[in-house]
């Protein structure tokens, strides 16, 4: 992320009990790139359509902010500009309003710190939810009837807490997804120790309820381990949707292996593995072989990715191949 200008401007600094006016600057940030990438279906018939490739560019900006309150506390301001993010419909533009996400934050050593997403916020479980592969099955999110899409709790616009620091290593973080209509509020929480030199762990679990009465009511956790060895990275994680709905369960297990061949080089392989909560479903399957390469401030990063059974049968329509090849620039 490079920063293009400053611009001076007013920010609300925004508490739960009084708002007051401070003087600021937003830094806007953002990033150069070219992608290519390309699907490959095994049954050319499929609505996926064998062969489709495409060219982008980076379409989002940020807009981001702080500053330090007289009574010592700071306040952040986060906008996210991403184009068509918001669309309510194909070819119109910004329907849903101009900003993706966007949020305030609050905090200070003694407090820890306390988060508004008006939009676009992860639960703190979601905040660890990533799969240890990085969320291979989401190159394939809708183009496979969504049967792939990860089952998480419930985010959005939410308020998230991240306590002070207590133990050496140890950060924990608690959300809170008020009440919508026709919803029930949804919490989360999460803790993640860094305390031994090369290890990660993290642990998350959180709700996404639904209206009183309803039978689609789910809890999901997960638990990640990542560990650095020198030139290695090992990672693995684990996800459980448990559903008051058997059919709407979801497991999914995942792990990675990358190596740091040189400041230059990286390689990695990942898979990840997902059960659905129904009775003779076949297990979803995803691989990805990762490579880039870094020289004078430009990375060129392909990967070769594969779905397998990917709407949870083995026909032919379920299998597809994606290649993808980014050039990004660092100035």
């Amino acid at each position: 992320m490079n920063n293009f200008k400053k611009i001076g401007m007013t920010a609300l600094a925004a508490s739960l009990v009084s708002t007051s006016v401070i003087a600021g600057e937003l830094t806007v940030a953002g990033s150069a790139g070219i992608n290519y990438e390309t699907y490959s279906a095994a049954d050319s018939n499929t609505t996926a359509s064998d062969g489709t490739k495409a060219f982008s560019m980076g379409n989002q900006i940020t807009f981001s902010g702080s500053g330090e309150l007289d009574n010592g506390m700071t306040v952040a301001l986060s906008f996210v500009l991403d184009q068509n993010d918001d669309s309510t419909s194909a070819g119109a533009a910004y329907t849903g309003g101009p900003f993706d996400g966007h949020s305030v934050t609050i905090s200070s050593d003694a407090m820890g710190s306390l988060k508004y997403f008006g939009e676009g916020g992860d639960s703190a479980q979601n905040a660890v939810g990533d799969t240890a592969a990085g969320n291979i099955w989401d190159l394939w999110d809708g183009r496979d009837g969504a049967n792939s899409k990860l089952k998480e709790s419930n985010g959005g616009t939410n308020f998230t807490y991240t306590l002070p620091s207590m133990v050496d290593g140890l950060a924990v973080a608690a959300s809170y997804q008020p009440a919508g209509a026709n919803d029930e509020s949804d919490t989360a929480y999460s803790l993640v120790y860094s305390g031994v030199e090369g290890l990660t762990v993290s642990y998350g679990a959180g709700s996404n309820d639904s209206p009183t009465g309803s039978t689609t009511n789910s809890d999901t956790s997960v638990v990640a381990i990542d560990y650095v060895y020198g030139p290695v990275t090992v990672a693995y994680s684990d996800h459980t949707h448990d559903s008051n709905t058997n059919t709407a369960d979801q497991d999914t297990a995942a792990w990675k292996v990358s190596y740091t061949v040189s400041d230059a080089i990286s390689i990695s392989y990942a898979q990840e593995e997902m059960k659905s909560g129904t009775a003779g479903d076949e297990d979803a399957e995803y691989t990805r072989l990762s490579a880039s390469y870094t020289s004078g401030g430009m990375t060129v990063s392909g990967n070769m990715s594969e779905m397998k059974n990917g709407t949870y049968t083995t026909a032919v329509a379920a299998d597809e191949d994606y290649f993808g090849l980014s050039l990004s620039f660092a100035f």
